[in-house]
């Protein structure tokens, strides 16, 4: 999902279904077993996306994991 922006959670969150599937689950190095929106309200609630261009957003490099 890094370089994409999106208008809006929904527009990610169908995003991340189209790509994985709607049964697909995610994991990250503090929360298992998120639906995808579950895991953007969770990456959302940890401020890692930053504005781009308007009222979008993207994921903030800065602030992802490397571990």
């Amino acid at each position: 999902m890094f370089g994409n922006s999106y208008s809006s959670r929904e527009e990610l969150v169908n995003a991340i279904i189209n790509k994985f599937g709607a049964d697909e689950r995610f994991y990250t190095c503090s929360a298992e077993n998120m639906t995808a929106a579950e895991l953007v309200a969770f990456l959302e609630a940890k401020g890692k996306f930053m504005p781009a261009g308007g009222d979008g957003f993207t994921a903030d490099r800065s602030k992802m994991c490397n571990h």
